[in-house]
């Protein structure tokens, strides 16, 4: 596959890891038993959730999520060190899910001390009858091995991604000439110049006055000189007046 176009699939298995851990954190892990203290037996069971069990994965799903938008506008040196990241962000998802199945008495003693008020490793422990794992430690541990195939793909290919539309569309714009600079403002801020000037005491309507007059203010030629220039004194006979 071309490299060019795995942007797309590494930040959509970042998105579905990452959401993978941040819904298997929110459901039922493991089904517990206690005994009864009284009689010996079995008490009611008890639902403890991933925010119990594993209660890091929370953060570890949110900076999944936080990476895919640092990778839709990263270059690509930042790439590289995201996609590091990633991988190391999935390994944590898949140490804290692994750890909790492996040792399931270990992920449950808080629900155990918060029903019993016990605390303490083994006395918990004394008082587990049994642990009873569900599919959601599974599907976290999931997540956590998309999280790291992701960043393995961004740290191979992440190099020759293409710019993203918004950087391409704004030096296309830079190139033509046309910028949003250029635009022609709102109305509403034609309307706040106005008012502005106003309480300057300038009037907005002298433009339009002169416009729509066409020049009617320029004074008009002045005729007393031709009239001055054509007295009839001066045609008269220079005989005459001498006489």
């Amino acid at each position: 596959m071309n490299p060019a176009r795995m942007k797309l699939p590494a930040m959509v298995a970042t998105v579905v890891g990452a959401g993978l851990v941040l819904l298997s954190w929110s459901q039922t892990w493991f089904d517990l038993l206690i005994e009864a203290s009284s009689t010996g037996g079995t008490g009611e069971p008890i639902a403890v959730t991933g925010s119990i069990a594993s209660p890091a994965l929370a953060a570890l799903g949110l900076a999944g999520l936080a990476l895919v938008a640092a990778l839709a506008i990263a270059g690509p040196g930042i790439r590289f060190v995201l996609g590091l990241l990633e991988v190391l962000l999935g390994g944590c998802v898949l140490l804290a899910a692994s750890l909790s199945l492996a040792d399931p008495i270990a992920a449950v003693s808080p629900a155990v001390t918060d029903a019993t008020g016990v605390a303490g490793a083994a006395p918990t422990a004394e008082l587990v009858a049994s642990v009873t794992a569900t599919i959601w430690p599974v599907l976290a541990i999931v997540g956590g091995v998309l999280l790291v195939l992701a960043g393995l793909a961004v740290l191979v290919t992440g190099g020759r991604w293409p710019a993203s539309s918004r950087r391409y569309s704004d030096s296309r714009m830079a190139a033509d000439g046309t910028t949003t600079a250029a635009a022609e403002r709102p109305a509403s801020d034609r309307a706040i110049d106005d008012w502005d000037g106003l309480s300057r005491g300038d009037d907005p309507t002298d433009d339009e006055t002169d416009v729509e007059t066409g020049g009617a203010t320029d004074a008009a030629p002045d005729d007393s000189t031709d009239h001055a220039a054509a007295d009839p004194r001066d045609d008269e006979n220079p005989s005459d007046a001498n006489r």
